[in-house]
């Protein structure tokens, strides 16, 4: 029980670390600025249900796109934690990730699906992140990846509802200052996946 209980916490931190709702929270009223509450409601609903269900069929065909493209663990868990560890360097020097985020979107509601659902909410980054929890687990914890990634999700629907209310509250500087600590966790979840990969392709205890 108390492994599950630390895996599960170790999925939340992942995912809050690269989702990062608080961070996103400016990004949506950028994006959203010009639509009224229903408008925006209903692109919240629709970006957060389509990066659920992006994430999900990787965590599920996860081992399948392994094999199909011949992909072995240590490998994906180089290559992920680089990954990692870009984005949040580049979240430490206070910079958008060009992994992450696009420069110029059209205000319409298509912004639901791009750039809000991929690749702000579940980009390459929380793919990653999921498929890193997955590569070498059982169906037990598959399933908890996919719960508490639903439970991200919904987090990040109420942070999109009440938007305008945590950016009156928490202002921009600590907003700031929690995207710096979310990017520093990243980085350093980064190191540890390269480190795991060296071990497994290695051998080494």
């Amino acid at each position: 029980m108390i492994e599950y209980l630390t895996f599960s916490l170790s999925v939340f931190t992942g995912f809050f670390a690269i989702m990062n709702p608080i961070a996103n929270v400016p990004i949506f009223l950028a994006l959203v600025q010009d639509g009224d509450e229903t408008t925006k409601e209903r692109i919240n609903k629709k970006a957060t249900t389509i990066a659920f269900l992006i994430v999900f069929i990787f965590v599920l065909l996860g081992k399948f796109i392994f094999e199909l493209f011949g992909i072995t663990i240590p490998a994906f868990k180089i290559a992920g934690g680089i990954l990692l560890f870009y984005v949040g360097f580049e979240m430490l020097q206070s910079k958008k990730s060009e992994i992450k985020h696009l420069k110029k979107v059209m205000v319409d509601e298509n912004i639901a699906v791009s750039p809000l659902a991929i690749p702000i909410l579940a980009g390459p980054g929380t793919i990653v992140t999921a498929m890193s929890f997955v590569s070498d687990n059982n169906y037990f914890h598959i399933g908890i990846v996919i719960f508490v990634f639903a439970i991200m999700c919904y987090i990040t629907f109420l942070a999109f509802r009440y938007s305008k209310y945590i950016v009156h509250k928490l202002g921009h500087n600590i907003i700031t200052v929690t995207g710096k600590l979310m990017g520093l966790i990243l980085a350093i979840m980064g190191i540890g996946m390269i480190i795991q990969g060296i071990k497994l392709a290695f051998q080494l205890s």
